[in-house]
């Protein structure tokens, strides 16, 4: 079953019952996305490590060193 026919048989579930709608797929997808983002700058911050910009870095250190993975 698509997530779209999953959707419309919940929403017509939640007409014969009365109850509220539920979401639209996709509608909090980029919600959840920043959240991610957040939590992983929040955990590196924790572990005392820069919240921003680690990739540029990491890839960075990977180009410098010709490739070669330490």
């Amino acid at each position: 079953m698509s997530v779209t026919q999953q959707y419309l048989l919940d929403s017509y579930r939640a007409a014969q019952q009365g109850a509220p709608q539920p979401p639209a797929p996709g509608r909090d997808d980029w919600r959840t996305v920043r959240e991610l983002r957040d939590h992983r700058r929040f955990e590196a911050v924790v572990r005392e490590r820069p919240a921003r910009g680690r990739l540029r870095l990491a890839l960075s250190r990977f180009l410098r060193t010709g490739g070669t993975a330490h």
